[in-house]
Parts: structure tokens; C-alpha cells; sequence
């Protein structure tokens, strides 16, 4: 039988076996794109999401369907280049 963890919510994790860890850590060591951390760089980590500029508000607003359909279809960072559409706007009727 495995050995188990208990995690802070109470789930119960079946740990691997010798074996299987074994095997996962040669398929590790065969990988050419990956690489273990050494302490140093283990210690730069960061959990968590990355610190935001502190410059902005979180806010509802209620948008036509149509115009955010438009932004999101331009793929990761809608909502960037969405604010920086409003922004523009604001700079020209300052």
C-alpha cells in the first residue's frame, strides 16, 4: 500500500510508490526541456499572482455583447487592450 498525505482541506493523497517515483523521475531526467530548481532558484519563486501596478479599480460595467465579443476574439489580453482603448479614448476628449 502507498503511503498517504493528508492536505489541509482534508483530502487524502495516495503518495507514489518507490517504483513509480523511480520511473517518474528517470522520465524527469530523459526530458531534455526540463531541468530540477536548485535551492537558489527554488527560493526566487513566487506563489501567487504577480503584484499589479496598484493604479487600477475593479469595477462592474455593463458593456454591449457585441463589443466585448470583438475584443475577446482577438485572443489573451482582451481586457488590456480594452482598457487601453478607453484609455486613448479619455486622452482624446480630455
Amino acid at each position: 500500500m502507498n503511503p498517504t498525505i493528508k492536505t489541509r482541506s482534508g483530502r487524502v493523497l495516495a503518495m507514489p510508490a518507490p517504483e513509480e517515483d523511480a520511473a517518474i523521475n528517470a522520465g524527469i531526467a530523459a526530458d531534455p526541456d526540463t531541468y530540477e530548481l536548485g535551492a537558489a532558484e527554488f527560493k526566487q519563486l513566487r506563489r501567487g499572482r504577480p503584484i499589479g501596478s496598484g493604479s487600477k479599480v475593479q469595477v462592474t460595467l455593463r458593456i454591449d455583447v457585441d463589443v466585448v465579443e470583438k475584443f475577446k476574439a482577438s485572443g489573451a489580453g482582451w481586457q488590456t487592450r480594452m482598457n487601453d482603448a478607453l484609455k486613448s479614448w479619455a486622452k482624446r476628449h480630455a
